[in-house]
């Protein structure tokens, strides 16, 4: 896919017949213009949990959204610059390949925020960042693995070992070993974020080393388990419904919470140079879990809501482990 911004653009308001990318881009004036810019496909786990948000808000009235995807970390500060000039207040999507230029756009215009995805802080009045923290929901589906697992060995399959995804299978791990003292693991990572057959192809090389569980923080995961009669678990997105016999627990994210965040201090005026993670947890609504029941015995159900209403409460914080998984 190229990476220019011409190669796909949906607007919430477009002028008709326009060719150019700047007549397409014709956005109310009583909404907030809002750019997303996709390193990825759309289609891509991590980035439709950000996409979904964003129409949402578009088909509740709230924003303008317009998107590219398929952005390389070479294109990714030009894609940026594009939107700013175009009078975007508010561009979201990913740092993580392009930390230092993306932050460096961000200087250059400081009348637009930025709500970038980052392994690294907030910078200036408007750089604002977000990690991907359903940390929680992975500890969870985690307990239930251990009560499913019968080999007692356990699976992962990731993209790349920064830590948003390690402290998830960290998570899932820890979730594992409350059922499962001493259970074992696998990981493995593919290195890119969208290659559902790579990832497929390391979800059946763990199942051959043993595992009869996959956590997979990657899309193809699930396609492993299916093919040889495994049980898998779902990161970011409901996986269910396409995996009704293998995925019997989905560790979910939901963006809404954090970019409701941002707009309301975007709407407001505000300094949007801030982490928004914390909106990420589940006490705001930003992970939780979802499951198959009919696939999951009743006291593994019953265990894992007793620890679920602990995390909303407080009570219990799921310990954070960045490292990369071993």
């Amino acid at each position: 896919m190229s990476g220019r911004i011409s190669r796909r653009a949906v607007l919430t308001v477009a002028a008709a017949g326009a060719t150019s990318l700047v007549a397409r881009q014709a956005f109310a004036a009583d909404k907030i213009k809002v750019a997303g810019v996709h390193a990825s496909p759309v289609e891509n786990a991590w980035n439709s949990r950000l996409h979904e948000a964003l129409k949402a808000a578009a088909a509740e009235g709230k924003i303008d959204y317009v998107f590219s995807e398929g952005i390389s970390a070479t294109d990714y500060p030009r894609a940026m610059r594009e939107y700013a000039e175009q009078g975007a207040k508010l561009i979201v999507g990913e740092a993580y390949a392009a930390e230092r230029p993306a932050r460096q756009v961000a200087a250059d215009y400081p009348n637009a925020a930025f709500l970038m995805g980052s392994s690294a802080g907030p910078a200036g009045k408007n750089f604002g960042v977000f990690g991907t923290w359903n940390h929680e929901a992975a500890y969870l589906t985690g307990m239930l693995a251990g009560h499913l697992g019968k080999t007692g060995t356990f699976g992962a399959v990731g993209g790349y070992p920064i830590p948003e995804v390690n402290r998830l299978i960290q998570a899932f791990r820890l979730g594992v070993k409350e059922v499962k003292p001493n259970a074992k693991f696998l990981a493995g990572f593919i290195g890119t974020w969208f290659d559902p057959a790579k990832a497929k192809e390391a979800g059946l090389a763990q199942i051959d080393a043993g595992a009869d569980i996959l956590f997979g923080e990657r899309i193809g995961t699930a396609d492993a388990a299916k093919q040889r009669g495994k049980l898998s678990i779902g990161s970011l997105l409901d996986y269910s419904p396409r995996y009704p016999e293998t995925v019997f627990a989905n560790a979910m994210w939901y963006f809404g919470p954090i970019l409701g965040a941002a707009l309301a201090d975007v709407a407001a005026a505000k300094s949007t140079g801030q982490d928004y993670s914390e909106y990420s947890f589940m006490r705001h609504g930003g992970n939780d879990v979802i499951l198959v029941e009919a696939l999951v015995p009743k006291e593994a159900l019953a265990a894992m809501q007793a620890k679920r209403a602990q995390i909303k409460a407080g009570s219990f914080k799921v310990p954070v482990d960045d490292s990369e998984p071993k």
